[in-house]
């Protein structure tokens, strides 16, 4: 089965789905990452699609899919064939953060995303009050939900770009690992 798809070309890509409330930073960190530049961004109507070359010989495609209530009806139509998670929480935004919990716990509960790993980016630690990575690994009850997966909470900041080249570099590491471990339950079936 696995021979005819091009699963071992495909094991040089893999696909990230980023998501989070709206105003949580999703285009803008995405727009850091791929330029190195902040560009002012409009909240996502649809979704925003890039490609970043991770190292020399592996490619993430990262779907950007916008957070306001009803694109989020919409989110579980990006995950089949999903190889990591990127959810982006606005630290400083502490009156959302119990509605962005939910939507993360919802979403993990998506058999599309069954054992794939999860980077939760801790966004706008800039702003005064901002949870830190422990707290929102706390609140987000992380090791609960996550047990069944690799799963990183990393602190950045979409404007300045601290911390975005560590969530990457973390991203690329589990979705490599991931899409190994699936080439391999594939062979195992030939």
């Amino acid at each position: 089965m696995g021979l005819q798809h091009g699963k071992f070309s495909s094991a040089k890509r893999a696909n990230v789905v980023m998501l989070g409330l709206d105003s949580a930073g999703k285009s803008t960190l995405l727009y850091k990452l791929r330029y190195k530049d902040t560009f002012l961004t409009m909240p996502t109507i649809g979704f925003n699609v890039d490609m970043i070359e991770v190292g020399k010989d592996f490619t993430l495609t990262f779907w950007d899919v916008g957070g306001q209530k009803k694109m989020r009806e919409l989110w579980s139509n990006f995950l089949e064939d999903t190889d990591g998670l990127l959810f982006v929480v606005d630290s400083s935004d502490k009156h959302r953060l119990e509605e962005s919990r939910r939507e993360f716990e919802l979403i993990l509960k998506n058999d599309s995303l069954k054992n794939v790993p999860v980077v939760v980016l801790a966004n706008k630690q800039d702003l005064p009050g901002a949870l830190n990575a422990e707290e929102i690994t706390r609140r987000f009850k992380m090791k609960k939900h996550c047990s069944d997966r690799n799963w990183y909470v990393q602190p950045c900041c979409a404007t300045t770009g601290e911390g975005l080249a560590e969530a990457l570099q973390r991203v690329a590491t589990f979705a490599r690992q991931y899409k190994s471990k699936e080439t391999f339950s594939t062979l195992k079936e030939l």
